[in-house]
Formats: C-alpha cells, sequence, structure tokens
C-alpha cells in the first residue's frame, strides 16, 4: 500500500527543493505517493508559474491560494487552508522545506493533527531572532519527527538544542540536486548576452531581506555602493524590492545608470542560473544563492550581518558584507584575490533518493 506524501511549497526557493524530491519519488519509489501542494506565497508568473515548468515539476495538486500579506496574515491563512485540507485528505506524512511561513505553519497543523513531518534542511541557523525566517526554523525542527541536515553543523545545532539524534539525518544539500540536473542546459542558454554584457564580466545582484530593502534609507545606501562596483551589474528586481524603489523614487535620487546597474524583471530558473553561471561574482541576500556559487566556485558576496550557511564562508566561496566592506571586497574579486573554497560533502546531487530512502525505511 502506498503512502501518500504532501510536498508543501510556497515560495521560488521551495520549488528548487520540492522538484528533486518529487521526481526521485514519483519515478523511483513504489511506496511513496507524492501530492505536490502549492500554498501561495509567490504567485505570478515570474515568480511562480515559470518554475514549475523549468523544473519540469507538474500542476500542483492542491493550490491553496493563501497569496501574500502580512507574516501573521499569511500563516493565519495556511493554517486554515491547510488543515481543512488535511481533515478531507489525510496524508501519511507532510514534507516541508526551508524557513518560509509555510513551512512553519502546515508542520504545526500535521503535527496537531498526529501526521508525522520531515523538515528538509533542518538545522540551519543564524542566531538572529529579529529573521522571521529563524523562528520558523526553530519551530519547524521543534516539532518534525525527521530532520534532515545539509551540513554538520546543522547536526550540532539540533543536538545542541536537545534534538534526540535518531531523528537527525545528514543528507546533503537539495537545492545541489536541482543545479546538478540542469547545469548544462543553463550554461548553453546564452541569455546573458541579451543584456549586452560578456561572459566572466559582469556581476549579478539579488535583494529581498527586509532588512535590505524595507527601509529605503538602508536601500539607498546599497544602491549608491553599487553604482561604485567596477563591473556592469544585472539586477533582477524581486516585488518586495521594486515597490519600495518605486514609492521612494530611488533609481532618480541614486543615479542609477542603466550601462552599471540594468534592473530586470524577475528570472525563469534556467535563465537565472545562466546569468550566474556566466557571473564574475554576486551579490545577494538569498540563502540558495550562497549555496550555488560555493558549488560552483563563484566568489558571493552576502548582504547581511549573519548567515545560517556557515559552511559556506568556512569552505565555500562565500563572505559576508555590508556597505562598509563592500568595495574592497569587489577590488579583491577584480583582482583574482579571492578565496578558491571547495564542495562541501555530500553536495553532490543525490541528496533526493538520500531521503527517500530515510523515508521509505520510517513508512514502511
Amino acid at each position: 500500500m502506498t503512502k501518500k506524501i504532501h510536498l508543501i511549497a510556497a515560495a521560488r526557493p521551495n520549488f528548487m527543493k520540492i522538484a528533486p524530491l518529487w521526481r526521485a519519488m514519483s519515478g523511483g519509489s513504489d511506496l511513496l505517493d507524492p501530492v505536490l501542494i502549492h500554498t501561495g506565497q509567490h504567485y505570478d508568473k515570474n515568480m511562480s508559474d515559470v518554475f514549475f515548468e523549468d523544473l519540469g515539476l507538474p500542476a500542483p495538486d492542491v493550490h491553496l491560494g493563501v497569496g501574500g500579506g502580512s507574516h501573521a496574515q499569511q500563516t493565519a491563512g495556511v493554517l486554515l487552508k491547510y488543515e481543512d485540507l488535511c481533515l478531507q485528505q489525510r496524508p501519511d506524512l507532510v514534507l516541508v522545506v526551508g524557513d518560509v511561513n509555510a513551512t512553519m505553519a502546515t508542520s504545526l497543523v500535521a503535527a496537531k493533527l498526529h501526521i508525522p513531518v520531515a523538515h528538509v534542511e533542518a538545522g540551519l541557523r543564524s542566531r538572529d531572532r529579529t529573521m522571521p525566517e529563524e523562528i520558523n526554523r526553530l519551530m519547524t525542527d521543534a516539532i518534525a519527527d525527521l530532520l534532515f541536515t545539509p551540513s554538520p553543523d546543522a547536526d550540532a545545532n539540533l543536538l545542541g538544542e536537545g534534538v534526540a539524534a535518531g531523528k537527525i539525518h545528514l543528507v546533503g544539500n537539495i537545492m545541489i540536486d536541482s543545479l546538478v540536473r540542469s547545469i548544462e542546459k543553463a550554461r548553453d542558454l546564452g541569455a546573458f548576452k541579451a543584456f549586452g554584457v560578456q561572459s566572466g564580466e559582469f556581476g549579478v545582484v539579488t535583494l529581498h531581506r527586509p532588512s535590505n530593502v524595507d527601509d529605503p534609507a538602508t536601500l539607498e545606501k546599497i544602491f549608491n555602493v553599487l553604482t561604485a562596483v567596477p563591473m556592469p551589474l544585472l539586477f533582477p528586481v524581486h516585488p518586495r524590492t521594486r515597490a519600495v524603489m518605486e514609492r521612494n523614487d530611488l533609481v532618480a535620487r541614486c543615479g542609477l545608470d542603466a550601462s552599471q546597474v540594468q534592473l530586470i524583471e524577475p528570472l525563469g530558473y534556467y535563465q537565472f542560473m545562466n546569468l550566474v553561471l556566466h557571473s564574475r561574482m554576486i551579490l545577494t541576500d538569498s540563502g540558495g544563492l550562497q549555496e550555488e556559487t560555493t558549488y560552483l566556485g563563484i566568489p558571493c558576496l552576502t548582504m547581511r550581518p549573519n548567515t545560517e550557511r556557515p559552511v559556506t564562508i568556512e569552505q565555500g566561496t562565500n563572505e559576508l558584507a555590508t556597505v562598509e566592506t563592500l568595495a574592497d571586497q569587489v577590488q579583491r574579486i577584480v583582482e583574482g584575490k579571492w578565496k578558491q573554497g571547495r564542495i562541501p560533502d555530500l553536495w553532490d546531487g543525490r541528496t533526493a533518493p538520500r531521503i527517500v530512502k530515510v523515508l521509505e525505511d520510517y513508512l514502511a
């Protein structure tokens, strides 16, 4: 008898983590029956539909349609709608990924209905509780039955919080599964050429964290630094960031010149990874890009005071950056003085099959 597994996805980073799991279950397991649940945090074509198409995911089996709103509104909406779904179509296990509001909300629903919860990317900690994602990580890991970790530091965090060792499974980085599958196709696309830049001679910028973009004064400081970077920059602008920019006329105030910083729409997975693969450097506040650049050996500057992925700094090509340090760090990249880094253990594109094996043993 097959076991019904709810795969929970809410936002773009979730889709990249769910896709290899869906494939591993639907094509490689006689026991596990994956049911794809889209809660709706990212819901327009550029932020959702294109990623489903690029990653080879089918249309969601269920779309809860919760959409945007405040953290409380998103969480409450998922709690109500997902509880209704579980009462009507009870799964045998709920699998959540990452650290968005839906990750925590669906885990809470499942735990209270006595449905086992598995968390992929468990144990990551920034030690910064001003980040809503940190609260989501802590709460999800506290109630999960299976905790799938990407690196040994995550294991150590969970053990230090009193999680039973038998619940913890070091399986590697699920993001790298999607990257390994798509790297050749993405590299050959040539999407970067549409922006008039040369391979290896431009940087890519992504910014969406509230600490960087919600305060227009902070965002203005970042833009002022970007205008001085000695290479062209391509900046796919997140809807959250664009809204702040437009409300405060930051393009004009900062003198953003399209020849230096090109503001472009969010891209599909393959198009975006084409930019990354041909870039000289990445400037970001995204968690996933810290991992992808470490695998690819591309210099990464993370505009945050901390990271829940310290392995990307200790072993990889990532460094934390501020508006004060950015110029010197970029100069080291330009001069070829950036650290080389290495690929962490188990970041090999085979994380999904390892997770499926643990799930099968647990549910058999």
